[in-house]
């Protein structure tokens, strides 16, 4: 049963240019929902993030930098705190590779569906305790994520 704001669990279209990336033991997940809108907007939306998001990825910086790992930083050409690494009229991804672990995140977009995608290539032991640690908090955000997509579209 679908529930009444459309929002659920997916699996990622074929087409999505994401699928390039994913090797055999990497973590992908999909959220999908109903919405007609283009990709760099979706990812507009789906990146504001609230200021306990915001916090929080203070807080990682703080913590990770002793370890050698890269602070999450706003460049030239990004959404939110995350470069575009590729985009065309159906879908932009986002992301960056670390010591710990690779990630992106793209936003996909049909004529009635937009797809909200997770990609993690964990690189060493690290990286799979990392993803272990933020992965309660990455449901919750992408949830919030998808569901702000869908109801900014309907406006």
């Amino acid at each position: 049963m679908t529930p009444p704001h459309g929002v659920r669990v997916d699996t990622l279209p074929d087409q999505s240019r994401l699928h390039g990336y994913v090797q055999a033991g990497d973590f992908l997940d999909c959220l999908t929902g109903p919405a007609q809108i283009p990709p760099r907007r979706a990812a507009m939306i789906a990146l504001a993030a609230p200021f306990w998001v915001t916090l929080l990825l203070r807080l990682r910086n703080l913590l990770v930098r002793p370890f050698g790992l890269r602070g999450v930083e706003k460049s030239d050409n990004s959404i939110g705190l995350f470069p575009v690494v590729a985009e065309d009229e159906t879908e932009i991804i986002l992301g960056f590779d670390d010591s710990h672990l690779d990630f992106r995140i793209a936003v996909f977009c049909t004529a009635q569906q937009v797809y909200l995608a997770t990609w993690v290539h964990c690189n060493n032991r690290f990286g799979r305790m990392y993803l272990a640690l933020i992965m309660p908090f990455h449901k919750l955000i992408m949830r919030r994520s998808i569901r702000a997509v869908v109801r900014q579209s309907r406006a």
